[in-house]
């Protein structure tokens, strides 16, 4: 029989022990886990990485973070058949992105790679050599045609589709008929026994009777590839992970994976599920929604940690929701014991407040400041082009005083060219006529401002313009301060709603304030 079931497997190189992997301590059974944390984020690259993967990659990286661990990236591509091109790429890229690079990956090697499962088939072909040796798995010949009617009947019988484990029984000379014809049959585990109690890190104390209620699952596919029950099991082994932080709906199979672990002699890791990252609505968050992809939000000018901010505020693991949460103050705050078993309800409509808080703590920082006058200045050229009358709009200190003054205003720095603020940019195309319809006093108001612009050395401020512009609405006998506004905003942006005029004063400065009214009265 030994010799039978050698053929099963394709030749394999020796490799590392089946026992404890290399580099692996103890790690602690609780939730305040030591220094020996591993972690890791294991998706697949069948689709770009989204908010509900970008959710549980976080607390991963918060959890390694907190107790002075390491955060390992996997990539679990053995459905070849689903793999979306450059998904893999992406995964990596957004996660750097995010502020949440790996310390292992498939991009940064480390030291327990390969880090993407199809090229690690070797050691999964080991693992289930170990397991057909021992009688804890067994080769399947059912063809796919079987297993499809056997759903479809149990679906008809309105019954939940299960193997009924046909090929477990079979004697060694019924398996070498058949391994005569199909050399390459699938590997099955056979689930016995009772399944093993298990205390998770946030669901408390579970158990799974896989046995009663499943067939003996596939393993290792008739092509060689494993299915993600062992591929789990063997890589979460090999790579000395310490915790496995996952989503809730793993839940259930984790009994299954822990017979795995029994029959292999391994000792598992501990095991947290994580509640469900949901719409507002309680809908689950679907793949088709196209704004749930991170590079959506990239390319729409949201921060960073305006995203990690927002994703941990809806959910828990913290004392208390605040917003405006930093990375730092994250893993500081972080404490899994606080994660509860209810879904995490996400409103993306307050995703914008959150931004423009995290917004302001770049500004008020010099450094973070000066990156942000940078960006800005491209933003303009990429939005404006040619159409840049004065290139001087984009000097670094015109720039800055740009933020700052808008600075707690807007949400996104991408805001600030938006057309209700391409004034700042370009000049309005603004004559006396379209002036004379706000009020008749076209030239009288127009020279009053510009008397206050006169005074040598005059350094504006919204106070003092407040002042002077209510003198010039006062001494302009039936003319409502109201209208000298008004006045002035077309005039200085063509437009008749924005920021308070002093402030628009302000951010363009004496000398363009100047320009644009004496173009009024020469037009």
């Amino acid at each position: 029989m030994a010799l039978l079931l050698k053929r099963l497997l394709w030749p394999v190189r020796p490799l590392a022990p089946l026992g404890r992997p290399v580099g692996r301590r103890a790690a602690s059974v609780g939730a305040d886990a030591g220094p020996a944390v591993r972690v890791r984020f294991a998706p697949s690259p069948t689709g770009f990485l989204h908010l509900g993967g970008l959710r549980t990659a976080l607390y991963n990286y918060i959890f390694a973070k907190k107790h002075q661990g390491s955060f390992i990236l996997r990539l679990e591509d053995t459905d070849q058949t689903r793999l979306v091109p450059g998904a893999a790429e992406n995964i990596e890229a957004m996660l750097e992105w995010a502020g949440i690079p790996p310390d292992e990956s498939p991009r940064r090697g480390g030291p327990v790679g390969p880090y993407q499962q199809s090229q690690r088939l070797e050691l999964y072909a080991q693992a289930t050599k170990a397991l057909l040796e021992s009688g804890a798995a067994y080769p399947c010949f059912c063809s796919p045609q079987r297993l499809d009617l056997l759903k479809k009947e149990a679906l008809r019988n309105r019954q939940t589709p299960r193997y009924d484990n046909r090929c477990r029984n079979l004697t060694q000379k019924q398996v070498a008929q058949k391994l005569a014809k199909d050399p390459k049959p699938a590997i099955r585990f056979r689930l016995e026994g009772e399944a093993p109690a298990f205390q998770d890190l946030v669901y408390g104390w579970n158990r799974h009777e896989v046995a009663s209620v499943e067939g003996d699952p596939v393993i290792l596919k008739s092509d060689g590839f494993p299915t993600y029950h062992l591929a789990c099991v063997v890589d979460d082994h090999h790579m000395g992970i310490s915790h496995v932080l996952r989503g809730s709906e793993w839940l259930v199979s984790t009994s299954k994976h822990l017979l795995l672990y029994q029959a292999l002699g391994w000792q598992p890791p501990r095991f947290a599920h994580l509640p469900l990252l949901l719409n507002k609505d309680g809908s689950k968050l679907s793949k088709r929604q196209g704004d749930i992809f991170l590079e959506q939000f990239a390319a729409a000018d949201f921060l960073p940690d305006a995203l990690l901010d927002i994703i941990t505020n809806c959910g828990s693991g913290f004392a208390e929701n605040q917003m405006g949460r930093t990375l730092p103050e994250l893993i500081t705050q972080f404490d899994l014991t606080r994660i509860t078993c209810h879904s995490a309800l996400l409103d993306l409509d307050k995703l914008p407040e959150f931004n423009r808080l995290h917004l302001c703590r770049l500004v008020s920082n010099e450094t973070q400041r000066r990156q942000l006058v940078g960006k800005l200045q491209a933003l303009v050229e990429e939005t404006f082009g040619s159409q840049l009358q004065d290139r001087d709009v984009l000097d670094p200190a015109y720039v800055e005083r740009i933020i700052l003054l808008r600075q707690g205003h807007i949400c996104r720095l991408q805001d600030l060219v938006s057309p209700a603020h391409s004034y700042l940019w370009t000049r309005p195309a603004v004559g006396r006529v379209q002036l004379g319809t706000i009020s008749e006093k076209v030239d009288a108001i127009a020279k009053r401002v510009l008397g206050i612009l006169e005074a040598p050395s005059i350094s504006l401020t919204q106070d003092m313009l407040n002042r002077e512009l209510k003198k010039v609405s006062e001494g302009l006998e039936g003319t409502r301060h109201s209208t000298v506004m008004q006045f002035l905003r077309v005039a200085l942006s063509g437009q008749l709603q924005g920021p308070p005029v002093a402030e628009m004063m302000v951010s363009l400065g004496v000398k363009e304030v100047r320009e644009r009214i004496q173009k009024v009265l020469s037009s």
